[in-house]
């Protein structure tokens, strides 16, 4: 086990964080406390912080520090962004923070600050190409990669705070001279950059701005599942959100669902980065990374440890991986859960019965290795919890549809359920809830062969005569729980071949 305490030190907020890492659970968050500080407007016409943003400074990192110790946490990092690394008077500023705390704070360059982010979105966004964008309250961190590679990155020196000082100071959030004069500043900035021009790759967004972006159209459209990492927006949805900001009058800001207080007066200027950036890059679609400077500097102070905690081409695959060991579900039962549906499967696909998509096959699979896992917290309620869990987890590497997906078949009950849970979203038809409830049924059949966790279902055979098909099925060991089982749930395996099922058990 690793614990780390990191302090972000940005220019519009400081948070810290408190991280803990074992091998078998990943890498985790423990404690996140965030306080605004606003320390760019602490900056004066020279190029200086004020006394009095220093002093704020090294109040919040003093009670930061004592909540950091008493956790038991010795190695604190305090990182310090766009705020400190403008002002002149930085070096005086991080020795007040050794002289007063004893805390070696670092400064993070723009392009380490756009290199970190990128590393969190890449570990936790399946994306293999895109334009990442993490404004920040004095600078904006912009980089493209292919192929999970940085290709070219850039910080410019501009943020949500900044933006509001330059154009908005004295006025109200939504002046119309001043949305005409942040548009044409941030589109002249962005041009500057000539290799964002018409990338036409996905955009991942990260930091807070962002993130209350996420939530505001999530609150918009009653979207009824939770967390905004890996949230999807097209074109329309932030030109939707931009309106609602800009027809809301200052006074009744507070009205608007999902949208922080810290940041109302702010949140249009970064909305009017994210419209821009769009139109710029050409983007087919603007997602939402909860991870990012914070992560990605944690994954890098982790990494000197544990030279292979991450991997950043197994993002799905570890997630779910470590949301199994968080539920304590048998690793050995796992797999050979998971082996028997992809026999299974391949039997049916073999006869022409049932054919999926690479993705859902993988899905499959995937629910099979964590079905029921809703036991850990009530097992006369599994099938509930285990929806519930998945649909609401923060699994990475997956689009929201396809952890819902993942949610039913894992929890598959009956079709009842089934129908149920599918109504909180209505994200699917009836051909597609017909193709869950096959896969959730295989799982659920599967789970029998391997009732008693023994694994004594050596090799699997299907064959068809007529209405009538067989399985032949090998075992080693005694059987007895297995065959029951699957008497028992056959005729979940029965509506998908249409016909009846006679198993045969065999010792192998």
């Amino acid at each position: 086990m690793k614990k780390i305490s990191l302090i972000d030190i940005g220019s519009n907020t400081i948070r810290l964080v408190l991280f803990e890492y074992t091998e078998k659970h990943g890498i985790k968050e423990i404690r996140n406390i965030k306080t605004p500080a606003r320390l760019a407007q602490y900056i004066d016409a020279d190029g200086y912080m004020a006394e009095e943003g220093v002093s704020a400074l090294l109040k919040i990192l003093h009670s930061f520090k004592q909540i950091s110790e008493k956790y038991h946490i010795t190695d604190i990092y305090p990182m310090a962004t766009a705020a400190i690394r403008q002002s002149k008077n930085r070096e005086d500023i991080l020795k007040r923070i050794k002289a007063e705390l004893d805390l070696d704070a670092k400064i993070i360059s723009g392009e380490m600050e756009a290199a970190l982010g990128f590393e969190a979105a890449v570990h936790t966004i399946s994306y293999c190409d895109a334009v990442t964008i993490d404004i920040g309250g004095g600078s904006t961190e912009l980089t493209f990669y292919e192929d999970k590679e940085i290709i070219y990155s850039i910080s410019l020196s501009f943020g949500v705070v900044t933006l509001n000082k330059m154009f908005f100071e004295g006025k109200d959030h939504n002046d119309k001279s001043a949305i005409k004069d942040t548009k044409k500043f941030v589109e002249d900035e962005l041009n500057k950059v000539n290799w964002l021009r018409d990338r036409k790759v996905p955009i991942l967004a990260i930091g807070g701005s962002a993130r209350n972006i996420a939530r505001i159209h999530q609150a918009l459209i009653s979207y009824p599942i939770a967390g905004v990492h890996g949230y999807t927006m097209e074109k329309e949805d932030l030109h939707d959100v931009y309106k609602l900001l800009k027809t809301t009058d200052t006074e009744n800001l507070d009205d608007i669902d999902g949208l922080s207080k810290d940041r109302a007066d702010i949140i249009l200027p970064s909305s009017i980065v994210f419209k821009t950036l769009f139109d710029v890059v050409g983007a087919n679609e603007f997602k939402f990374s909860r991870k990012g400077l914070r992560e990605g500097m944690a994954m890098k102070i982790i990494s000197k440890d544990f030279p292979v905690a991450f991997n950043k081409y197994r993002v799905f695959e570890d997630s779910i991986e470590q949301l199994a060991n968080d539920f304590n579900l048998d690793e050995t039962d796992s797999r050979k859960r998971t082996e028997i549906v992809d026999r299974l499967y391949h039997e049916l696909e073999r006869l022409g019965i049932l054919s999926l998509s690479k993705t859902n096959k993988m899905i499959m699979k995937h629910a099979a290795g964590i079905y029921y896992l809703g036991d850990f917290i009530d097992r006369d309620a599994s099938s509930q919890h285990t929806y519930y869990l998945i649909s609401n987890s923060n699994i990475n590497g997956i689009i929201h549809r396809d952890r819902v997906k993942l949610a039913l078949i894992a929890s598959y009950k009956n079709k009842t359920l089934l129908d149920f849970y599918a109504k909180e979203t209505g994200w699917f038809d009836d051909e597609e809830l017909s193709e869950i409830q096959a896969l959730g049924s295989l799982v659920k059949f599967a789970n029998a062969l391997n009732i008693s966790n023994t694994e004594i279902v050596d090799s699997l055979k299907m064959s068809v005569s007529g209405d009538d098909f067989r399985l032949d099925i090998k075992y080693n060991g005694d059987p007895i729980a297995e065959e029951y089982h699957a008497v028992r749930q056959k005729k979940h395996i029965e509506k998908i071949l249409g016909g009846n099922l006679w198993i045969e058990f065999t010792e192998s």
